[in-house]
């Protein structure tokens, strides 16, 4: 059966690998009969627009074409709606898509999902702001040492990728201080001094860093990793481990679990899926069941 098909790509991911990863995708798919119909723009916020038109106009499915940050543009315009996402991962990361076990930086793979992969219902995490806009992640929502290093990162024009990134702890490390934090969860409050708070929908985030590596993306539930207050030498230890998983056996390391998550500190952004997300003091929950994403047919029971 053939299908209607926005997508949306991102023209600088990848180092504009993504784009033309994207066509490739798209000439695929056209080839095997389907309609698809360009929705990108040379910024997030037009692409945005020409998303939510899109959809309106009636689409079969929303492919999303690069890193997690794109994939958190499509999360936003389909969470909590009946349209299927389907992404093509042509990031440096792409946690998200490797959650899923999606192909990566594989044009005949991903047209393959996208032509004849099952849906499967996965949860997101929806923060409600002031205005009363939600706005969605499907990942990852760090809090703590890490989006305090994106701040920084993202003053910077160079280096690009990893490298700035990497840059970025070297620069901040030196300087950086446990956060006083109040973390609640269903209710619940804890006060507490820490490095670092991450809410994972998903397990991994920053390209590969299993920060909550049991999280599961149809439970219902958020794994609420927090890094209590360590000294700097002890958070250079344990840092690493986190691409493995292994940093959860570490005393300084509690994991919770639960439907609503509010966290409170002061001067913090909070980062979804790698993109700033909204200040803290801020309220998340997770919302069963809220997105339709295009996997392999054999990842469906």
């Amino acid at each position: 059966m053939t299908k209607r098909i926005g997508l949306i790509v991102n023209p600088t991911s990848d180092k504009g690998r993504g784009a033309a990863l994207g066509l490739e995708v798209a000439a695929r798919l056209e080839a095997e009969g389907h309609e698809v119909i360009d929705l990108s723009d040379e910024t997030s916020a037009g692409a945005r627009d020409r998303g939510v038109a899109g959809i309106a106009s009636g689409l079969d499915v929303l492919a999303v074409a690069g890193g997690d940050g794109t994939v958190n543009l499509g999360v936003n315009l389909c969470a909590g709606t009946e349209t299927v996402l389907a992404i093509v991962a042509a990031g440096t990361g792409n946690d998200i898509a490797r959650a899923l076990q999606l192909p990566v930086h594989d044009a005949l793979g991903a047209a393959r999902v996208i032509s004849g992969g099952k849906v499967r219902t996965i949860d997101a995490g929806r923060h409600t702001d002031a205005l009363g806009v939600s706005h969605w992640f499907a990942g990852v929502l760090a809090a703590g040492f890490d989006s305090v290093v994106n701040e920084r990162a993202n003053t910077w024009g160079w280096p690009k990728g990893r490298m700035r990134y990497n840059l970025a702890i070297a620069r901040e490390l030196p300087v950086f201080k446990p956060i006083p934090y109040v973390i609640e969860v269903d209710g619940v409050r804890h006060s507490t001094q820490a490095m670092l708070v991450a809410v994972g929908n998903g397990p991994s985030y920053g390209g590969g860093m299993r920060v909550c590596p049991d999280a599961s993306f149809d439970d219902g539930l958020f794994d609420i990793l927090v890094l209590h207050q360590i000294s700097k030498i002890e958070f250079l230890k344990v840092f690493p481990k986190v691409f493995s998983g292994r940093h959860v056996g570490h005393p300084a390391v509690e994991i919770l679990r639960g439907r609503q998550v509010r966290l409170e500190a002061s001067g913090i952004v909070s980062y979804a899926d790698g993109e700033r997300f909204a200040l803290l003091p801020m309220t998340c929950q997770n919302i069963p069941a809220a997105l339709n994403v295009l996997v392999h047919r054999s990842d469906v029971a």
